[in-house]
């Protein structure tokens, strides 16, 4: 029986959190100074805690077959970056450890392994080199990574001078065709347009199929997972979810129940918003859903929630409430209940979004609570053929509203 080609044993990587106040003045730093010799004094030898532990990774083992396709999934801090700095030597484990059986190549961020200083043509045979080609095997493979990667024009130029676009084509051109065992890829190519990302997606495909390499790759896209891969490994918390046919993966991952958030009352004389529930099985079918809870000391004539969504990069992209539409779906008064909001088919690229909720009547806002939920959307297409939201600005979302008295249903699929 063949050894797996990348095997984790019980993988966990500790990082330490610094928490220290701003020292502004002099004064604030002689005594804290001085603080801190005291403590030394009273508990000579003893550790000082400057902040607290982070594990980004815990107790993670998984093995590789030779030529298998694992897409990794997870929330935003779920510790797959962190596996895959670790799989690529960038960083080393704090327990555990990771045998790689064979040569790899890593596209983690814009520009990995290149030197800025350098040309194009110069990183393509420095590339091949850290990867131990000769500069034969670099050259016989040389015209077809550059017109792979669309550079011909610019090829002797700095690569400091290109755009992240084209670093990305360059960088995962080189990784692709310099042939290495393993090629670890993560999100990194969301940067370069959707032409460039299918050409990236079909060139991974082809190296996995035809060749008998292994492919790590990170992604958002479930289209793009169930089309190239055929194991996947999820990630939450620094721990294994679940590991086996992709399928099942995204199965659990895209069902894995609602998230929600409370929220304390700030003021007692005043309507507040308690809870928001926003429903992760009706998001893995391509509909938003969120249920706002309320509670106000006095009767709302006409509850209105409002919500207002944000991209990755805090630009809002869509904002709605039942009052600027002038709708009569809620009661004519009331003192707490469930507001609900629902898209039925979401226009949005696979992204990382985020919420705001206020809290108001027919007449004035109330309570506002702003990044209430964050939310990871993966589209059902590898390409929408809806604009891209972050560039032309806000977009009417087809909310459809209503209210009850009773809790929002979290279990409803």
């Amino acid at each position: 029986m063949s050894h797996p080609v990348i095997s984790v044993e019980g993988l966990g990587k500790r990082y330490h959190l610094s928490h220290q106040k701003r020292q502004d003045t002099l004064r604030d730093s002689l005594t804290q100074g001085v603080r801190g010799f005291l403590r030394r004094l009273s508990a000579p030898g003893a550790a000082v805690a400057e902040g607290e532990e982070f594990w980004a990774l815990r107790d993670v083992s998984f093995d590789v077959a030779q030529g298998d396709v694992v897409g990794i999934i997870g929330r935003n801090g779920a510790g797959k970056s962190t596996l895959l700095k670790i799989l690529s030597r960038i960083t080393e484990p704090t327990t555990g450890r990771a045998t790689i059986r064979g040569r790899v190549a890593s596209l983690l961020e814009v520009g990995t392994g290149f030197h800025p200083e350098l040309t194009g043509r110069e990183n393509i045979f420095l590339n091949g080199a850290i990867l131990g080609m000769s500069r034969a095997e670099i050259t016989r493979k040389f015209d077809e990574i550059v017109a792979f990667a669309e550079v011909e024009r610019f090829l002797d130029t700095q690569v400091k001078h290109y755009s992240s676009g084209m670093y990305v084509r360059l960088a995962f051109s080189v990784a692709a065709h310099l042939e290495p065992e393993i090629l670890i890829v993560d999100e990194v190519l969301a940067v370069g347009d959707a032409q460039f990302q299918k050409k990236c997606l079909g060139k991974m495909n082809e190296v996995a199929r035809n060749s008998g390499r292994t492919v790590l790759f990170v992604s958002h896209n479930t289209a793009a997972l169930q089309a190239i891969c055929r194991t996947g490994l999820w990630l939450q918390g620094g721990r294994v979810v679940r590991h086996g046919p992709m399928t099942e993966c995204l199965s659990s991952y895209l069902s894995a129940g609602t998230d929600a958030a409370a929220f304390s009352r700030t003021d007692p004389s005043r309507p507040h918003i308690t809870s928001a529930v926003l429903d992760q099985a009706a998001l893995a079918r391509g509909r938003l859903r969120i249920s706002v809870s309320f509670k106000s000391p006095f009767p709302l004539g006409r509850p209105v929630v409002g919500i207002i969504l944000y991209n990755k990069f805090g630009q809002p992209i869509s904002g709605a409430n039942g009052r600027m539409r002038g709708e009569t779906w809620a009661p004519p008064t009331m003192a707490e209940g469930v507001i609900t909001a629902e898209v039925s088919a979401l226009p949005l690229h696979s992204d990382t979004y985020r919420v705001s909720l206020f809290l108001g009547d027919a007449v004035q806002d109330y309570d506002e609570r702003r990044d209430a939920l964050e939310f990871d959307f993966v589209s059902t297409n590898f390409y929408p053929e809806t604009p891209r939201l972050d560039v032309i600005g806000p977009v009417d979302l087809p909310w459809q509203w209503s209210a009850s008295v009773a809790e929002p249903d979290t279990t409803r699929r």
